[in-house]
């Protein structure tokens, strides 16, 4: 990579890198440090293809996307997570939008990792079902399907999601 290149690579990541989080974020189930992980996997890839790639935030998003699922597969089912410190019980957050937050977190810690990322990227990236479909490698019929059951079983597990939602509006976003 020459300095041109660098110097534009590293734009993007400055001006990218917040969003990026956000998805990786989502897309790991809320775990900060696996994140972190996946965005530096992806962007580490993208850097290594940079002369190459069309479109540089397309791009790392599917290769983080493939990259979450991989690990997946990979992963045995962790039913704990590691942290340094055990978590303080606070009393209720004033706060509606960050208990909102909290709820949708651990919803979607409930779900799995395919219903997760059905989610994600139907939901909160706004993907059209084709593209859902040919990001995770499966038909359009698949994702509906998914997309139902997973909706269900957010119901199921955290009903509280349905007192705050919106009529026609999954995740505060209108549904077709």
């Amino acid at each position: 990579m020459d300095a041109a290149d660098e110097r534009r690579f590293r734009e993007f990541v400055s001006a990218r890198s917040p969003a990026l989080m956000r998805l990786a974020y989502l897309l790991t189930g809320g775990d900060q440090h696996a994140a972190e992980d996946l965005l530096q996997t992806a962007l580490a890839q993208t850097a290594a293809r940079w002369r190459t790639v069309e479109s540089a935030e397309a791009y790392v998003r599917q290769v983080m996307y493939r990259q979450q699922i991989s690990w997946w597969r990979l992963a045995r089912r962790r039913y704990e997570t590691a942290v340094a410190q055990p978590p303080d019980q606070a009393g209720p957050d004033e706060s509606q939008r960050t208990d909102l937050k909290i709820v949708v977190r651990r919803a979607l810690r409930k779900l799995t990792p395919r219903q997760r990322a059905v989610l994600v990227l139907r939901y909160f990236e706004d993907l059209p079902e084709a593209e859902v479909a040919a990001v995770l490698g499966c038909s359009v019929g698949t994702v509906r399907s998914t997309a139902h059951r997973s909706l269900a079983r957010l119901r199921t597990v955290a009903p509280e999601l349905e007192a705050l939602r919106e009529p026609g509006t999954i995740f505060g976003k209108a549904t077709a």
